[in-house]
Parts: C-alpha cells; structure tokens; sequence
C-alpha cells in the first residue's frame, strides 16, 4: 500500500495542530496566577538541577526525590507537595510525562513527613478582635475621608466574603447587586473554578454599621462616585482616585501596615488572613462547613475541617472536665 505523501503531511500538521491546542487548553483550565506559582516553584527546581548537572525538563522521578529530600531541610511538608504539582503541572505543559506517583517519589515524601511532622504552623487569621481594632484604628488615622472609606471597605469585605485577593481586587461594581437583605457578590472566575462557572457569595447586613460590609461598602462607592469598572483602585498624587485597579499585593501591606498602627505584631500575617479569618470565626460561631464552603468557595473539605478543629480546640474539650 502506497502512502500519499501529501495525506502524511496534512495527517503531520493535523497532530501538531491538535497538540498545540491541547496544550493550550491545559494552559487556560488554570488561572493566571496558578500558572505564574508553577513557573516560580519551576524555576527554583531548575536552579537546583543545574547546579548538580541534572535535567529538569524533562526530568525523572530520582531527580525529583532528590530535590524533595534538599527542599525537606527548610520547607513544610505542604511546600514539598505544592512543589511536586508545580512540576508535574509544568511538565504537562510543556509536552512531557513525568510519574510524580512513583514509589521513589511517595515513599521518600512518606519518610521526609514521619522525620518532620506534617503540623503546620501557618499565618494567623484576622479574628473579630483584630478586625474592630483594624477598623478603629482607621477611623482615627489623620488620613482623607475618601482614603479611610475605601481602606475599611477592602478589610470588612475581604472578610466578611471569606475572598481571596485575587478575588477581592478583581470586583467589578458590574458584579454587585444590592438587596433588602444585604449584598450580592458575583464571582466570575477563582482560583478552585477551573472551568469558569462562577459563583455569588451572599454578605448580609450586621447590626453593628461601622463594622458592616455592605453598609461601608455603601458609603464608599457614594463618596468614590465608582459607577462602573474596578471597586478597589489605586490613589495617585494626593487623593485622586485613579482608574487602575488595586493589586493584591497592596492589600496585604494595607493590612499590615494598620495592624502595625494597632499595635498587632503583623508579621504572623498574610493576605489569607482576612480569608482564614472568616472561616475560622464562623467555624467559631457554630457555622458547619458546608456552609463556610459556600461562601469561601473551597472544593475540599480537608482545609475547612482543619479551621474548625482549631477553632474548637477549646470547646468540648477534656481538660473542662477537669474540677481544681
């Protein structure tokens, strides 16, 4: 049987064309900041394979191993997984196979876990305490009143809807929608949304107004005059409310920076402080963790669980038994 040599050239080009595609629909299944996090945790195992003359990509699972057992002197058990996806991810993406379910690579993790421990000492939540302080101390900083309106809104909102940064800066006055019983939050596309299909988050009214999300979250857009585009911008010269929309890094030195001013120690926080910080205060209040995955939008179980077990580790627990 005679092959056209034009049919093998079109069925050649027909692959590439699929391969290309494949590719870039594993590229778009993550988001930006998703891909930016495997090429930054892509580039360090790089580094190490060049210092040691050993191939990163593609690579093999001894090699991987190898990097786990240098990464396990200094990272958490966590880093050691997150960079083990980042791998596995950036591999894929470039075309390649790589079998991170290898014995060498899930025994050795298996060793590195029971030598160190899996606990983890994280950053700490914003709690209710932290967060009337952080609002109190706003109000009495010698700042304009536009400054303070939208400082307040960014922390109480950022809680109050358990958001990611990413999420929190990417709101758009398109996605409100204000309602008797307080305030519709439409989310378009997060970090555990892979294919796209968004969510709204539910913020109801507090009783309290100068603590409340949507209340100041009101006065803020009233005194911003903001009527489309971004909710959270940036202020240029002076007071001038830009046209640029916050980046998320800024909402983590806000945060910081009015801890500090509250006399918090800030550097046991991060920006998924405000996030944890809700989950941990609801788990607190007696929320279930059906109902905090509602609104923090988490696909597994396992992170919630954990910030109610430690919200809880003094309720029912055996010690108050104990009569001294």
């Amino acid at each position: 049987m005679v092959i056209n040599s034009n049919y093998m050239n079109k069925l050649t080009t027909d692959l590439k064309s699929l391969h290309e595609a494949t590719l870039n629909n594993l590229k778009s299944s993550k988001a930006n900041n998703t891909l930016r996090a495997y090429k930054s945790d892509f580039k360090d195992f790089g580094a190490f394979c060049a210092k040691h003359g050993l191939n990163s990509l593609p690579s093999e699972p001894k090699i991987v191993s190898l990097y786990l057992t240098h990464l396990s002197k200094n990272s958490k058990i966590s880093t050691l997984r997150r960079r083990l996806v980042s791998i596995s991810m950036f591999h894929k993406l470039k075309g390649h196979y790589l079998d991170t379910k290898h014995p060498i690579i899930i025994e050795n993790l298996m060793g590195i876990r029971r030598v160190k421990g899996s606990i983890q000492i994280g950053k700490k939540p914003i709690l209710i305490n932290h967060l009337k302080s952080i609002i109190n101390v706003i109000n009495e900083q010698k700042i304009e009143e536009i400054k303070k309106a939208r400082d307040k809104t960014i922390i109480l909102i950022g809680f109050g809807g358990g958001f990611r940064r990413t999420e929190l800066i990417s709101i758009d006055h398109e996605d409100l929608e204000f309602v008797p019983e307080g305030l519709k939050i439409s989310i378009r596309r997060s970090k555990t949304d892979q294919y796209g299909e968004g969510m709204i988050k539910g913020l109801p009214y507090f009783t309290n107004p100068n603590y409340c999300p949507v209340a100041n979250l009101k006065n803020w857009l009233q005194i911003s005059k903001i009527k489309s585009g971004p909710i959270f911008r940036r202020f240029s010269k002076g007071s001038y409310l830009s046209e640029n929309r916050l980046t998320d890094q800024s909402v983590v030195l806000l945060m910081k920076e009015y801890l500090k001013l509250a006399g918090i120690e800030n550097k046991n926080f991060a920006g998924h402080s405000l996030r944890s910080g809700f989950a941990t205060v609801a788990a607190e209040s007696g929320a279930d963790e059906r109902s905090i995955m509602a609104m923090t939008g988490h696909k597994s179980t396992q992170m919630v669980r954990r910030y109610i077990r430690e919200a809880n580790i003094f309720k029912n627990n055996a010690l108050n038994k104990i009569k001294i």
